[in-house]
């Protein structure tokens, strides 16, 4: 990428975890923005609170890009690192950050640089804070934030700004590494798989999408991987289901599938231009996507030339058994090429600085006119 590059920022991330990638997709999406941050030069300290269920299950304990510190507690966090938030030129609060909320105004507090929050569940939160239910974000804080982060675009963010008072709603998509994922040679043979955890709302899109084809081609090779599904779910016997799956064996499934499926829950459906972080892997590894149907999904791939959108198990099947493996190819490589060149986490962290500097500008503009006033 050819970006203009802005000076050295410190930057300080308070996210939900970038050690451990069980049970949720933020470790991925923070590993890929704070790696290229890092490559493009700035200084990024990664603070995650130690919580049980990640220390157990900590697939990259020491990230070997920015700085990763763990902290014990609200209390612990104020004492050890007021300095370093006080001092940063931006300070970015992730969502579903335990204590998100008491976080924040201390953030809102302490800080004297920019003040970001960064979203990567935009639809759930907006549903929570309806019912004053969000624990990590209160809607009082959204105005007080220079710059809300929101991995759903769309009519979403002009809600943030209009509703909330956002001074700034941007939106800051998932990426993909490419140094992380890509076509590798080897047989493909799974013909349909699908990696996510276990969500109930999924779940009937999964089955229709997946297992039911399963069930109509005894020969078809399938599998699911994910943690959380219930013990007692019966899946087709040509289905493998396959436990949670950490980041560095993600690229070695995808090449595995001659089509992935992709599925979004329903308040993504909803709110729409909310991506996945595993169709832009799928996608950079070449893997022809199967896609559930949202509005924005055509803003990123363009249908029926670099994804396949469907509604039944007859058109997953159609695909699966009729279409020709040059064609198959072809539409892989088309989504794998749209996705270099719009979507990788180099994209995302110019994308960040451009946020920055656009705010800075603004800052020293309001400035100039109070003087001249």
């Amino acid at each position: 990428m050819n970006t203009p590059r802005i000076p050295r920022l410190r930057i300080v991330i308070l996210g939900l975890s970038i050690t451990s990638s069980w049970g949720n997709g933020h470790a991925t999406t923070y590993r890929a923005l704070v790696r290229a941050l890092a490559q493009r030069g700035h200084e990024v300290l990664f603070l995650e609170r130690d919580m049980p269920w990640y220390a157990q299950n900590r697939d990259l304990p020491q990230p070997p890009f920015g700085r990763t510190v763990l902290y014990d507690d609200l209390d612990a966090l104020r004492r050890t690192h007021a300095q370093a938030v006080g001092d940063a030129d931006l300070v970015i609060v992730g969502s579903f950050v335990p204590e998100g909320a008491a976080v924040g105004d201390w953030v809102l507090a302490q800080a004297s640089g920019l003040k970001a929050f960064y979203d990567i569940d935009t639809p759930v939160t907006l549903g929570l804070l309806r019912r004053d239910e969000a624990p990590y974000l209160k809607a009082r804080q959204i105005a007080a934030y220079d710059l809300y982060l929101s991995f759903t675009g769309g009519p979403t963010l002009r809600r943030l700004e209009r509703e909330f008072g956002s001074p700034a709603a941007r939106v800051l998509y998932c990426s993909v590494d490419p140094l992380a994922y890509f076509p590798e040679a080897g047989e493909r043979d799974l013909d349909l798989g699908y990696m996510g955890t276990y969500s109930a709302d999924r779940q009937p899109t999964v089955e229709r999408l997946l297992a039911e084809p399963a069930r109509r081609w005894p020969a078809g090779r399938f599998a699911v991987a994910g943690p959380q599904y219930p013990p007692g779910l019966a899946w087709p016997a040509n289905v493998l289901p396959i436990a949670h799956l950490p980041p560095h064996a993600h690229r070695a499934f995808y090449n595995r599938q001659r089509f992935t499926l992709n599925v979004t829950r329903a308040d993504m459906i909803e709110a729409g231009w909310s991506p996945s972080v595993r169709l832009f892997e799928a996608a950079a590894c070449a893997t022809p996507i199967v896609s559930d149907c949202w509005a924005g999904i055509d803003t990123l791939l363009t249908p029926g030339s670099e994804l396949f959108l469907v509604e039944r198990a007859e058109e997953v099947l159609d695909l699966l058994r009729g279409l020709p493996e040059a064609r198959r190819r072809e539409v892989g490589e088309r989504a794998r090429a749209r996705i270099l060149a719009q979507h990788t986490s180099a994209h995302r962290a110019a994308e960040l600085e451009a946020h920055v500097h656009a705010l800075r500008s603004a800052s020293t503009s309001r400035e100039a006119v109070g003087s001249a006033s």
